[in-house]
């Protein structure tokens, strides 16, 4: 009877299985008994590889031979701002050789900050061309519209073909018209933020052949040329790259009419001039990017009011307080709001400041807020206990505290980030850029005590001891992932902090101080644990644009687990493995 009852358990379990999509839910089932270990490698459909070293092609496939969806991220995020060596890594060769050789059931394949070469992408096509519905290649560089060719010519069953702000050379081949030619199913083609030419006549091609296309988003293209395409893509949701150059008397958009069922729309270049052109489809857009327009403060208010069913908008600082107080306002739906910085517009617009008193309306105005990404001139206690207080949605929170101004309201931010972290209990992934004096010791203690469902953590400039360092991984039981960045705290107390974070898997510090013998990191040694020294760098002068930029980058450690111990390709220091 006991067999028999176990039969059933897990026949029930094969069933039940796949519909356990939380990685951590998966990990802890698989850790039952060798049986439930099996049934979650067999039935496991996505795996998302959080560092590319840290287990090897082969190692996965063996593990999960069923794989249809598979996400792999290759250099740390500091990559993205020029903090990270060119030479450091992340090639995908060797994932795409054993994915085109091994990986039978893979149908979604994303490559995010890794080196992909055109070789690669005639690999991959070459071997799964005749299953892959989606090729994400998401920061990416290293390749051509050569290789893009080779994937519009063979992959014809593609839906989604993503590859924003990769850095891809231009060949002119025609890589859009043989895709619109070759691929009648394609919903997602997105190169935004590529330097990618765009040519009107295959994207109307396109939009015939590819009667289910929904998403596009191009470099940049004129608006006025676009009336054709947007006539013949019936169903398309979400444009982006357009751009309103064309100024003249009268209504010169007067023709161009966008499709009534799209709802995202982002926008490279707009004046007051050619507000008016985007009105009509006002009530209708969910989603708005205005982060590369040239909109000052009054046009964003102006703008901004027309469009009350946002649910997701993207703007630069120049929208100011007045702005965002208008987004309270008007967009009582807004779920996410991106603040970037805009250094090309600031000389422009200096009296313009995003605040406490911006954010402290977003939070009263705006109550199911899940995502919040702000650089602000100015920011206080009060503000932060705000979001506490209304945003109960929020599970992302982003703040990054400008070096512009000298005199800021309300230092440190203690007990405004323990109201923060109290009332909004759903926070996975928290992000606090600071200056010294922004976050004492105390401060990065609350962040340990109430940080409970954090999983990923970025301070900057924040603590004054390494007594806070270790108050806070004294807590945050879920943290996998911690970067920091100008916190200056000594190599032992990383390495102590290291071994009390239980369920830390990743860790990025750029400006950690020696103590001791010099060997403290060694302190934090544990099987199957990298540690990546990058040493101090020199910039290059006549590449630096910022002052920032031109000074010594401090050395920097990278650990992370790693199923396959040392790599060989890295040219830094790995004192462990």
């Amino acid at each position: 009877m006991r067999r028999l009852n176990s039969s059933l358990s897990d026949t029930a379990l094969e069933w039940v299985m796949p519909y356990l999509d939380d990685p951590g839910d998966r990990s802890s089932v698989s850790l039952v008994c060798k049986k439930w270990h099996q049934i979650d490698a067999l039935t496991r459909k996505h795996v998302t590889v959080a560092t590319c070293y840290s287990t090897s092609p082969v190692r996965l496939r063996s593990r999960f031979p069923n794989l249809e969806s598979l996400k792999i991220k290759g250099k740390p995020r500091a990559a993205m701002f020029d903090l990270v060596p060119e030479d450091w890594g992340g090639r995908a060769e060797p994932w795409i050789r054993e994915i085109s050789d091994s990986f039978h059931c893979l149908k979604f394949l994303h490559l995010r900050r890794m080196i992909v070469t055109d070789d690669d992408l005639g690999m991959l096509t070459r071997g799964r061309n005749h299953m892959l519905q989606v090729l994400k290649l998401d920061k990416c560089s290293g390749f051509s519209t050569n290789g893009l060719l080779e994937v519009a010519r063979s992959c014809r069953f593609l839906r989604n073909l993503f590859l924003e702000e990769s850095k891809i050379s231009d060949t002119r081949n025609g890589w859009i018209r043989e895709l619109a030619l070759n691929n009648s199913v394609l919903e997602v083609l997105n190169f935004y933020m590529t330097d990618l030419n765009v040519n009107i006549q295959d994207l109307e091609l396109l939009a015939r052949n590819c009667r289910s296309l929904v998403s596009l988003k191009v470099s940049e293209c004129e608006i006025l040329y676009l009336d054709n395409f947007f006539r013949a893509a019936e169903m398309i949701k979400e444009f982006g790259g357009g751009s309103f150059n064309q100024v003249g008397e009268g209504n010169i958009y007067e023709n161009v009419h966008f499709p009534p069922s799209l709802s995202a729309l982002g926008l490279i270049f707009l004046s007051r001039h050619n507000m008016s052109a985007i009105f009509p489809c006002a009530a209708s857009l969910k989603q708005l990017d205005l982060q590369y327009t040239c909109l000052d403060m009054e046009d964003h208010c102006q703008l901004i009011q027309r469009f009350p069913s946002l649910e997701v908008l993207e703007v630069t600082n120049i929208i100011g307080d007045r702005g965002l107080e208008v987004v309270a306002q008007h967009c009582r739906k807004l779920r996410r709001l991106r603040v970037e910085w805009d250094d090309d517009q600031v000389p422009l617009h200096e009296h313009v400041m995003v605040s406490q008193r911006g954010l402290s309306a977003i939070a009263r105005g705006c109550p199911d807020l899940e995502y919040l990404a702000v650089y602000v001139s100015d920011i206080s206690n009060e503000a932060l206990e705000c979001f506490g207080t209304y945003s109960k949605n929020l599970h992302d929170f982003r703040l990054v505290l400008l070096d512009k101004q000298e005199k800021i309201t309300d230092l440190p931010l203690d007990n405004g980030v323990a109201a923060l972290l109290q009332g909004c209990q759903k926070i996975r992934r928290f992000a606090l850029y600071l200056r010294h004096g922004g976050l004492t010791d105390v401060g990065l203690g609350y962040i340990g005590r109430h940080g409970t469902n954090i999983k990923w953590l970025l301070l900057g400039y924040v603590g004054q001891t390494d007594a806070g360092l270790l108050e806070l991984s004294r807590g945050c039981p879920s943290l996998l992932k911690l970067e920091m960045r100008g916190c200056f705290f000594s190599m032992r107390a990383l390495a102590l902090a290291v071994t009390n974070l239980v369920s830390l898997r990743y860790i990025w510090v750029q400006g950690c101080m020696p103590s001791g013998q010099g060997n403290d990191l060694l302190l934090m040694a544990r099987p199957f644990w990298n540690v990546e020294i990058i040493p101090t760098r020199q910039p290059v002068p006549e590449f630096a644009r910022t002052a920032e930029e031109g000074a010594e980058q401090p050395a920097q450690v990278l650990a992370y687990y790693a199923l396959d111990g040392r790599r060989t390709d890295f040219a830094g220091t790995v004192i462990t493995s």
